[in-house]
């Protein structure tokens, strides 16, 4: 029996903006998957466009949950339980601004399936993040973007938060927009912190949590998510890295929309 996948994707008032990755989601190359939307206190109706949405697409396997204690942490959490509760044993995470690549389901299958089924026996994976070519930047910014994602992971590495004598494995930097993971480590490594995002950057713990159970993590560069760059238009790509820095940059509006 093929494994079961499912989809989760925490959301707080992206009404204006969510349309571009429900489409995304739905031009999925590998269709078998559930999706999990996890209102997180929505106030714009975000939740009735992800349902007309559905309804328009016919999408009977994409369903809303709500989690109303603030915070990706905790919406991201109440997400892959309840995708788990209903039987999915991979999961996969992006987020409501980002658009993943159209094979993006199907490499997530193939990296955390076990290689005994053809798959990479992978039980973690941290994809990769390229900057959205819709939201009016140049190539020379975006090439800058990438370019800063790859030293943030090389930060990371030396971080020394980060360098646990415990680890099985070196640091990885998994953002939550484009993470998977399989069901029975999620729980074992105890699921993302139910923080807020102002407070701690969960994909972190999660990664940090995983290093200690097992080795078989990796980067895989063909998982692929096209990532918003609202926060460097808001704040400035200096800020927005001290942001990511432990928020040495924390600003007075942290949900940008």
């Amino acid at each position: 029996m093929r494994a079961r996948l499912a989809v989760v994707v925490p959301v707080f008032d992206e009404a204006a903006g969510i349309r571009p990755t429900l489409a995304a989601l739905a031009a999925q190359r590998d269709e078998d998957f559930d999706a999990v939307f996890v209102d997180n206190g929505s106030r714009d109706g975000s939740a009735d466009v992800i349902r007309a949405f559905a309804d328009e697409h016919g999408r009977t396997r994409w369903r809303i949950v709500d989690e109303p204690q603030k915070g990706t942490g905790a919406a991201a959490d109440t997400g892959m339980r309840s995708a788990i509760a209903a039987g999915a044993t991979l999961l996969a995470r992006t987020d409501a601004d980002c658009l993943p690549r159209a094979d993006w389901t199907a490499a997530v299958r193939r990296s955390l399936t076990a290689r005994a089924e053809g798959g990479l026996g992978l039980r973690l994976v941290g994809g990769e993040l390229v900057p959205r070519r819709d939201e009016g930047l140049g190539w020379g910014t975006r090439a800058l973007l990438r370019g800063a994602v790859e030293l943030a992971e090389a930060f990371g590495r030396l971080r020394p938060g980060n360098r646990d004598p415990a680890a099985l494995g070196p640091y990885l930097m998994a953002a939550g927009c484009n993470v998977a993971i399989t069901a029975e480590l999620y729980l074992a490594a105890g699921g993302f912190p139910r923080t807020a995002i102002e407070d701690l950057h969960e994909d972190r713990a999660l990664v940090n949590a995983v290093r200690r159970l097992t080795p078989d993590y990796a980067r895989r560069r063909d998982v692929v998510v096209h990532g918003s760059s609202r926060r460097v238009r808001a704040w400035g790509l200096r800020n927005t890295l001290l942001w990511y820095k432990d928020h040495a940059y924390r600003p007075p509006v942290v949900d940008i929309r």
